[in-house]
């Protein structure tokens, strides 16, 4: 259930309190009577899990991706390339030509 945060009109008596959705909101200031107000105020909200923005709410177990250079390993050049068995034809293309201007 929401927390609501009143203030009266009047005496500027300031207080919270939980209520349902369905609720009708308080209309009379406990303290002196007359009339109250709801205070809205701005929510902080933090999004976290992978599919936001690389920009919010890193931790500090993760760096960020600009911040540390990443390492690789080339292992292209130590595994050998595979090889047509004896039953499969190899296909060739022929080398494209560029096409000269006459």
């Amino acid at each position: 259930m929401p927390t609501y945060e009143y203030r009266c009109n009047s005496c500027g008596y300031d207080f919270e309190t939980v209520q349902k959705f369905e609720d009708e909101p308080l209309t009379v200031c406990p303290k002196c009577g007359h009339e109250l107000r709801k205070v809205f105020n701005s929510v902080g909200i933090v999004f976290k899990g992978s599919g936001f923005y690389s920009t919010d709410n890193h931790s500090a177990s993760k760096p960020a991706a600009s911040s540390a250079p990443e390492t690789h390993t080339d292992t292209s050049a130590t595994a050998p390339a595979p090889s047509p068995s004896a039953g499969e034809a190899s296909e060739t293309k022929p080398k494209a030509t560029p096409d000269k201007a006459a």
